[in-house]
């Protein structure tokens, strides 16, 4: 029979042995507060773990005899995520993230280009940048070169290239590692923002106002005296009301 698989997301944790698990007869016990406690059998030092609610777990076990320690099982297995995942962190400089340019490359994708090796050298990781020719533009080498001059430039308070830019065969490439910590510059708060800022509009480009609104037209009433038809003197029979 063949032997199982190691599971691909399987942490330390899964493979250290806890309370009846470990096969040792004596095992050297470290207590709570993080005082040594000596070498005790295993069956005491299960017991002494039940006596004060925790695990027994082993934590070195090539040592003779082999350590082990009271501990909550579960705080132990989230303390060794914890110190697996920052232990991550430092292996991105070995991260090696590529970046490809043209030489008839628009401004706008250039900018582009940047802000996403800046965000790879914001997290510590290299960039690879390759500038291919294609066709007949082995003729102008020289526009290539001065892309990735370009490039430098808008990188350098990033990161600084390992060596001069190389053609080798039909592309130019280069490597840029990123700068420390202390001396690079800050992260801009968007990855899509664009590395220039546009200008702000002047008060003569700003949208003209709309034109108000004229009120509504209000007919106008002309009063005008007429003699009166009968005798009566009726004070309204003099007038006539015209509408324009």
């Amino acid at each position: 029979m063949s032997r199982p698989f190691t599971p691909r997301n399987s942490s330390p944790a899964s493979f250290i042995r806890v309370n009846g698990k470990i096969r040792a007869r004596e095992v050297r016990v470290i207590g709570v507060d993080g005082k040594q406690l000596g070498v005790i059998p295993l069956s005491d030092a299960i017991n002494l773990a039940r006596t004060h609610a925790v695990d027994l777990v082993e934590i070195s076990p090539n040592a003779v005899p082999p350590v082990c320690r009271l501990v909550d099982f579960g705080k132990f297995r989230y303390e060794l995520a914890k110190k697996e995942k920052d232990s991550r962190k430092h292996q991105h400089a070995s991260t090696v993230k590529e970046v490809q340019l043209s030489p008839r490359i628009d401004p706008h994708d250039l900018g582009i280009k940047v802000q996403h090796a800046i965000n790879f050298l914001c997290e510590d990781m290299k960039v690879k940048v390759a500038l291919k020719f294609r066709g007949r533009e082995m003729a102008h080498t020289e526009v290539g070169f001065q892309v990735i001059q370009k490039f430098i430039e808008l990188i350098t308070p990033f990161g600084h290239p390992d060596f001069q830019p190389k053609l080798v065969g039909r592309a130019i490439n280069l490597m840029i590692s990123p700068l420390p910590r202390n001396k690079r510059a800050k992260n801009p708060r968007h990855a899509d923002e664009p590395l220039h800022v546009a200008d702000e509009p002047d008060e003569a480009d700003e949208a003209p106002e709309k034109p108000r609104e004229k009120p509504a037209h209000k007919p106008k009433v002309a009063v005008t005296e007429q003699p009166a038809a009968d005798g009566l003197g009726s004070p309204f029979a003099n007038l006539e009301v015209k509408t324009e």
